[in-house]
């Protein structure tokens, strides 16, 4: 018979929730998952980018959490277990897309292409699309790390429990992955433009440069985040 959510108490903590859960109180697992659903709905459509991918992957990962509710064992928060669960199944969609990519079907023929109005300069509302895409060209392992510490303000110790990684891991993906996204996205900062971005790559590949933090994407010689990280709070306030 299932324990009656009325036997716990108003406040219970999360392990209370998922203990009764566990126990068979039909309706604790739905007030934990109502208490972080929006956090964890933001890693999923941050880490996937698309609303319909990050509803069907938390789905699914919800699912996998109630299931296997029975086997946590308390050796790290609930919330941080649910996080990874989420983390986990968002990285597993990636990667069963990146290996169904279809390439677009391209007509050659200019009569059989609508006419259409020169595609306009971005403008703010598109800079958000831009940096998801270059997001999207980022190793799945570093952009989890990105979302988690960059995105969702987690510090690299609680990045580092939710992936199951070590806390110097994190810390060399998201110093890779801003280096990448500064790369891709420096243009968008006043004064540049696509093609100066050939210089910074090429200072980021000599060897000469590669230790140099401000070079390689991470700071500026003042301190100064560069795009990559400014870019992520642009992204970041569009979702």
């Amino acid at each position: 018979m299932s324990t009656r959510s009325s036997s716990r108490a108003p406040d219970a903590s999360d392990d209370e929730l998922l203990a009764a859960h566990v126990a068979g109180d039909r309706d604790a697992f739905a007030e934990l998952i109502h208490r972080h659903r929006d956090r964890l709905w933001a890693v999923a459509v941050r880490t996937l980018g698309d609303r319909e991918d990050a509803a069907d992957a938390l789905q699914e990962a919800l699912l996998s959490a109630h299931r296997a509710a029975g086997r946590f064992r308390g050796d790290s928060a609930v919330t941080t277990w649910l996080h990874r669960i989420v983390v986990n199944a968002c990285l597993d969609r990636i990667r069963r897309l990146q290996s169904h990519r279809t390439v677009p079907l391209v007509t050659s023929s200019d009569d059989e292409r609508p006419d259409r109005e020169p595609v306009a300069p971005a403008v703010d509302h598109d800079t958000a699309l831009v940096v998801r895409q270059a997001m999207d060209e980022l190793p799945v392992e570093q952009r989890a790390a990105l979302v988690l510490v960059d995105l969702q303000g987690y510090s690299v110790a609680d990045a580092a429990a939710v992936l199951g990684i070590a806390e110097g891991t994190v810390k060399s993906r998201c110093a890779r992955g801003r280096a990448k996204l500064a790369i891709a996205l420096g243009y968008l900062r006043p004064g540049r433009s696509q093609a100066d971005n050939g210089s910074v790559t090429k200072k980021v590949s000599d060897p000469a440069h590669s230790r140099n933090p401000a070079v390689a994407g991470d700071v500026s010689s003042e301190g100064e985040p560069l795009s990559g990280r400014k870019a992520l709070r642009v992204k970041a306030e569009e979702q």
